[in-house]
């Protein structure tokens, strides 16, 4: 048993080291089990669910082809401008934006109410297509597998010592959960995407400031899958005073925002 249990774990183990993909912003290896074509397959097939969720698609083309223009900027200076990208504000009156597999990215009313620039939309969308361009939801999904995995082999495994060699492995992958180091990443990745884009790197500080703002509660960063807010500003700055020190002439486009969204959803 002892024997038969160890080859097992060991095939596991070179399993999962076999089954990487290195993330393009991190430069690091990561667990994927999913091939690039099938993000592409998975948003295809979750996008029209995850657009009825949150209230359906906007009824303006005027202003969806507004947010999809500046999505698509930020989508070209990527580390994959070559995927194709959706960008689409819902009816939903939540403060949120979310990026599928396959490069759907959704962004709520609730959001585009609150923001008052270009800039601020271009650091939203930036986050969210650093999300796509890692990877990061096909990299949590393989994660999950390998812990249904995990969970089988535990029942296979019927003696204790057995059980315990596998629950090291399964705290081993708990260990590399969709973490605040992933959002840290997306949003220093995001804040590079828009000033590449041209635009004014303070937008993604001014929107860290008002969902700050917008919290009643504030969470404990260790309890939070996020980074908490004011770390987030805190990181973002000293991004900037390093690599952006020089932003003059780069957008911040406060009348263009008020034209191409905050009018249209006063309408």
């Amino acid at each position: 048993m002892y024997r038969k249990l160890g080859l097992i774990t060991l095939c596991f183990v070179l399993w999962v080291c076999a089954s990487c993909a290195v993330n393009p912003i991190s430069g690091e290896e990561e667990l994927m089990l999913f091939p690039q074509e099938q993000d592409i397959q998975i948003g295809q097939q979750y996008a029209p669910e995850v657009e009825k969720q949150l209230g359906g698609k906007i009824e303006d083309g005027s202003l969806q082809r507004y947010i999809d223009r500046i999505g698509q900027r930020i989508a070209r200076v990527s580390h994959r401008p070559d995927w194709e990208y959706h960008f689409i504000a819902v009816e939903h009156e939540s403060i949120n934006a979310i990026a599928l597999p396959g490069g759907y990215v959704f962004i709520t009313k609730g959001m585009l109410q609150k923001l008052t620039t270009e800039a601020q939309l271009a650091g939203i969308l930036g986050h969210e297509v650093s999300h796509v361009v890692a990877r990061d939801s096909s990299a949590s999904l393989s994660r999950m597998q390998v812990m249904d995995l995990l969970v089988s082999a535990v029942v296979y495994a019927k003696t204790p010592e057995g059980a315990e060699t596998v629950a090291r492995l399964a705290r081993v992958i708990l260990a590399l959960r969709y973490s605040r180091k992933d959002e840290q990443e997306a949003d220093l990745a995001g804040l590079d995407y828009m000033v590449r884009a041209g635009y004014h790197p303070s937008g993604i500080v001014e929107t860290m400031q008002m969902l700050r703002d917008q919290q009643d509660v504030r969470p404990i960063e260790f309890f939070s899958t996020h980074p908490a807010t004011g770390n987030r500003i805190i990181y973002l700055r000293q991004s900037i005073r390093a690599k952006y020190s020089d932003v003059e002439g780069l957008k911040i486009g406060e009348e263009e925002y008020q034209r191409g969204v905050l009018d249209k959803l006063e309408d």
